[in-house]
This record gives C-alpha cells, structure tokens and sequence, in this order.
C-alpha cells in the first residue's frame, strides 16, 4: 500500500520512466509544430501555398482571399463523374473574393503528405491563373500540367 502523498512509479522493464512524445509548448525542434490535426496540416500548406502566389502577384491577388471547405455544396444537377476540388466566389456586396479549397475531395486523392502538397499547389495555381485569366505555367514556373 502507497501512502497518499507519494505516486507509483511504474518502470516495468528498468528503462526509465516515460517521457513526453513532444516538447513542451507549440513548437518542437526546428520550428515543427508538434503535433498537428489534418485540417491544420492542410490549412498550413495551402496558406504557404497561397502566400508564395500573393507575393508573385501582390496587386491582382491583393483582394483575393483564401477559404477553406470541408465538402463541396453540390447542386441537384450535379453530375457524379466529376467532384469539383476548388471553387471561385466572386466579390458580393461586402464580402470579398475568395479561391476556396474544398478539404475533403483533395485529402481523398492524396496516398501521402507529398501528394497532398502537389495536389493543393496544382489546384491553387490553376484556380489562380483562371481568376487572373493567364496559363497556369505563367502562375508559376513549377506548375505541370497532369492531364
């Protein structure tokens, strides 16, 4: 029996007690954010994302916003062969244009974190170049075309 003001310790296999699976506070070693939510990771990415266009193009992109969507609103016409990835909602009144992503659709394309990356970049870049009614290869040097 352990009296009230001391704690087992618990070192099954003479290791040592556990440590914490990450550093204390927001971030871990190297700027890292220790532990991250998918929609977090996501909104990371396409904020960088986005960031880089803003910069290549900080005069037309300036009103342009960023928004993010878990699923896409689909219309009862809608055709089942295709789920849109990103839509473009013209300024209205006192809301602004916004380029929004749609989470879900691109997430359940991706096998991994770097076909999450690729995928966000191309639908950005494409969304972009038609909002600015350019190439998507003007956008920025990187894009590929993957037709």
């Amino acid at each position: 029996m352990c009296p009230t003001n001391q704690r087992r310790v618990r070192d099954r296999r003479g290791r040592g007690m556990r440590g914490p699976a990450f550093l204390p506070g927001e971030l871990a070693v190297g700027g890292v954010p220790a532990r991250q939510r998918p929609y977090e990771r996501f909104d990371a990415i396409a904020l960088g994302v986005m960031r880089e266009l803003w910069d290549r193009f900080p005069e037309a992109l300036a009103a342009i916003q960023l928004g993010v969507e878990e699923v896409p609103m689909l219309p009862q016409e809608w055709s089942p062969e295709a789920v849109p990835l990103a839509s473009f909602a013209k300024a209205h009144g006192s809301e602004p244009a916004r380029v929004i992503l749609l989470r879900k659709p691109i997430e359940h394309r991706a096998r991994n974190r770097d076909d999450l990356e690729a995928l966000i970049f191309t639908v950005l870049v494409e969304q972009v170049a038609e909002v600015l009614g350019i190439e998507p290869e003007e956008v920025h040097p990187d894009y590929q075309d993957r037709d």
